[in-house]
């Protein structure tokens, strides 16, 4: 049934289950920079996901090709792909002192509009906790490609997300579930 949805639309893609969200503004849209407030996470990909990865790049390149038109703009010819911003980017140049982003690719995806978030059976997830930045799991995205202020690209619309499992939280901050998971107060009174 996915393979059926993945070819009527060549510019979406679902990643694999080993992909790490960062940055996860899932719960309220955020505004960057005084910019409209969007959905948006980072999707850490771990180049060992080469079918992750070729999927992203074919989605990127049908992007582009169904976008040309809005490439152009107001030029004489559609740039090459080479020459414009492309929303994969390698974590070992771009993150180097990141743990989290090693030997890994890395999406910013983002929406206006909240994703669906499910568990690993395909159940809703409404609780906040439940999802944050540093679980593990599939993100459905789409790739299309802009032209607005001088700016040409692809860029990554965010749809829905599935978590798998959980994972370090990223960020330096403990979740409360970990901070209580003992009975004893180790510290109270010594």
């Amino acid at each position: 049934m996915s393979t059926n949805a993945n070819k009527a639309n060549p510019m979406k893609v679902i990643t694999g289950p080993d992909t790490r969200w960062s940055y996860a503004n899932v719960w309220e849209a955020k505004s960057i920079n005084g910019g409209t407030p969007k959905f948006s996470v980072s999707l850490i990909i771990p180049k060992s996901d080469t079918r992750t990865v070729a999927k992203i790049k074919s989605a990127i390149e049908a992007a582009y090709h169904e976008g040309e038109a809005r490439l152009k703009g107001n030029g004489k010819s559609v740039p090459p792909l080479s020459t414009i911003k492309t929303p994969m980017r390698d974590g070992d140049a771009e993150r180097p002192d990141d743990p989290a982003y090693a030997n890994s690719y890395f999406i910013n995806a983002n929406s206006a509009t909240a994703p669906g978030i499910v568990d690993a059976d395909r159940q809703p997830i409404f609780t906040r906790s439940e999802v944050y930045s540093g679980v593990y799991g599939r993100a459905s995205i789409n790739f299309y490609a802009f032209n607005s202020n001088g700016n040409r690209g692809i860029a990554c619309g965010l749809n829905n997300l599935q978590k798998i499992r959980d994972g370090e939280p990223l960020g330096g901050k403990s979740r409360a579930e970990d901070d209580f998971d003992t009975d004893l107060d180790e510290d109270f009174l010594s």
